[in-house]
């Protein structure tokens, strides 16, 4: 297939595009700069430049595709404090590719998120997640509208991801905590410690969409999930280990001044199973845990050793 990725450069698409490439598909890659776009023909994908805003690009190279994985957000605007534009820009550029897709029975594969589906109870794909207009919420509902695309002649999937999809080279949720512990001079957790985050390596990750593309069908939740939930505690020791830092408990009154953006995101309990998705798709996640993927090491390099 030719297949169409958006966030192609990014953290997951820059191991997608060689797994898609190396399964015998031709990918085309949405580049938004030079650097992008060389890296891309680096890993002998074709370029379309452009951004999530070029909504006549997207359409075009959707329409010339047999199939689109559309991975990119601008999470740089979201952390910054303008989630909600972050999440009207994406849903934009979603309803621009799936009209581009109608009627053609191709596949679309949306990445999405699990953070919040179901506080404190573990997650299955069944489960549909709250939409209330709040600026959260409206990813979901871009979800919602993807799975109904079924219904227009699109093969439509969305693959909800785990919190943290680690591995070396994350500069994600993981890597923010160990800097937040750097900074601070203990590895904390919020109160008890026992939240929990689902979790999947990069690579499978990567595997996952590729099955997606291929042969998910529509209408499909799948869950990027090795791990179903990893005690933020144990993350918290392994990184204080590490760090030769004190390991401790934060108040959930301190939180957000302790640990910045991250405050919300760290108390989470988000379990997560992969059941449905693991059966649907034969799909076996073969990478390392999160707890072993940080005692490697990599998560803890400073500048002056990094590779």
């Amino acid at each position: 297939m030719r297949i169409f990725v958006t966030g192609a450069s990014g953290w997951i698409g820059s191991a997608l595009v060689p797994d898609l490439i190396d399964a015998g598909h031709r990918v085309v890659g949405l580049a938004r700069s030079d650097a992008s776009a060389a890296a891309l023909t680096a890993a002998g994908a074709e370029t379309v430049r452009g951004t999530l805003d070029d909504l006549d690009v997207l359409a075009g190279a959707a329409a010339a595709s047999d199939g689109v994985i559309h991975l990119a957000f601008k999470h740089d605007i979201a952390f910054s404090g303008d989630f909600e534009g972050a999440a009207d820009a994406d849903r934009r550029a979603v309803d621009v590719l799936g009209d581009a897709l109608a009627g053609t029975d191709r596949p679309f594969v949306l990445a999405s998120g699990l953070a919040g589906l179901k506080p404190g109870q573990v997650a299955t794909e069944r489960d549909v997640p709250t939409v209330d207009g709040s600026p959260v919420s409206r990813r979901a509902a871009t979800a919602a509208a993807v799975l109904g695309l079924a219904s227009r002649g699109v093969r439509s999937c969305v693959v909800r991801l785990s919190p943290t999809c680690h591995g070396d080279g994350d500069n994600g949720f993981m890597a923010a905590l160990v800097a937040t512990a750097r900074a601070k001079g203990v590895s904390g957790y919020v109160g008890d410690g026992a939240n929990r985050w689902p979790a999947v390596h990069r690579l499978d990750a990567a595997r996952l969409f590729r099955l997606a593309v291929e042969r998910a069908p529509a209408g499909t939740v799948l869950h990027g999930v090795a791990e179903e939930g990893v005690a933020i505690r144990d993350v918290a020791e392994v990184i204080g280990r590490h760090l030769g830092v004190p390991v401790t408990s934060v108040a959930p009154k301190a939180a957000a001044e302790h640990f910045a953006w991250l405050g919300g995101f760290v108390q989470l309990d988000a379990p997560a199973s992969n059941t449905l998705t693991r059966e649907l798709l034969d799909w076996r996640p073969t990478g390392p845990g999160l707890l072993e993927d940080l005692d490697k090491g990599h998560y803890f390099r400073t500048p002056a050793t990094a590779s």
